[in-house]
């Protein structure tokens, strides 16, 4: 694992690099994934992602193994609970936006048939492939990222910017940004 040319960022924890390895930026098409990932990148906002991929596990514990039919029909007990898991990133505000997520994720099913249609809707259901020579060129937002915040955040969606929608097209490999030169650019 360590004779690998990796993007620069996951360089500091062996998680870092195994996510990097395994998951990020491989194209996603299960709709308990993706919505998994959604959820991680909202609870991110505003944190580093390592401090979410530490806490992962615990996350999938305490929001049922990320079932978001389950999720869409927590009340405030569960909620309660939730606030006083230290496990997780306990900000009401996140917890309570898991919630209205899941409905509005359903909802989105509901229309599309799928979450992962809907999502992929954005992109023909092919994987941009940005070919980035470093960190430095990979974009925070694009005009894309911007168009799906949008759209969600009009579907009821909260947490849901700009910045967390590029973040969870990387994740989920709506779009490709493994510089050029990483080893999982061969193997994706």
């Amino acid at each position: 694992m360590e004779d690998k040319t990796r993007c620069n960022w996951c360089l500091s924890s062996d998680l870092y690099k195994q996510y990097h390895d395994q998951e990020w930026g491989k194209p996603v098409y299960n709709d308990a994934t993706l919505f998994e990932f959604l959820l991680l990148e909202t609870f991110q906002a505003g944190l580093s992602w390592i401090t979410i991929l530490n806490k992962r596990e615990n996350f999938r514990n305490a929001f049922d193994q990320f079932d978001y039919k389950k999720i869409a029909t927590y009340q405030d007990p569960k909620i309660q609970e939730l606030l006083l898991d230290t496990g997780i990133i306990r900000n009401k505000l996140k917890v309570n936006s898991a919630v209205t997520n899941a409905q509005n994720f359903i909802k989105i099913q509901e229309e599309f048939g799928s979450f992962s249609k809907y999502i992929w809707g954005f992109v023909d259901g092919k994987p941009i492939d940005n070919k980035p020579l470093t960190l430095k060129e990979v974009p925070a937002t694009t005009p894309l990222s911007d168009a799906i915040s949008k759209d969600l955040k009009k579907r009821g969606f909260k947490f849901v910017g700009s910045t967390v929608m590029y973040a969870f097209m990387q994740a989920t490999g709506i779009v490709n940004d493994h510089i050029q030169g990483c080893w999982t650019r061969q193997n994706r």
